[in-house]
Parts: C-alpha cells; sequence; structure tokens
C-alpha cells in the first residue's frame, strides 16, 4: 500500500477514535448533571410539600386563637 493511504487511514481511526471519546465524554457530564438537577428538584418538592402542611397548620391554629379570643370576649361581655 501506498504511504499516503497508510496515513489517511489512520488519521481516519485516530478521528474516529477522538470523537467517539468526545462524545461518550459530553453524554456522561450531561447524564451527571442531569441527575444532580434531578436531586435538586426532588428537594424542592419536598419543601413545598412541607410549606403547603405548615401553611395548613397555621391557618388552623389561627382558627382555634380567633375562637378562644371570641369565647374570651363572649366572657368579658357575660360578666
Amino acid at each position: 500500500m501506498n504511504t499516503e493511504i497508510i496515513v489517511a487511514v489512520l488519521a481516519l481511526a485516530g478521528t474516529l477514535i477522538g470523537s467517539l471519546g468526545g462524545i461518550l465524554a459530553a453524554s456522561r457530564l450531561t447524564s451527571f448533571r442531569i441527575e444532580r438537577l434531578e436531586k435538586k428538584v426532588e428537594k424542592h418538592n419536598n419543601l413545598v410539600e412541607r410549606m403547603v402542611a405548615v401553611e395548613q397548620s397555621c391557618k388552623s391554629a389561627h382558627h382555634r386563637i380567633d375562637e378562644l379570643w371570641r369565647e374570651g370576649q363572649d366572657n368579658a361581655k357575660g360578666n
């Protein structure tokens, strides 16, 4: 074979190997970043769910305080 053909085949092989290596590295990095984002979203969703529970509890506590305040007002008027 001519040396030019051998050099061209080796250059092609090197290009293919380098390209595939770059694609695989980028794919791994993308997967890693997606996993990290999914974990952050999971934490955020968990926080939102907890805040909804806290808001409901707070509403309930405010209603109870209002009831107690009204009872105190009624008792003060009754005396």
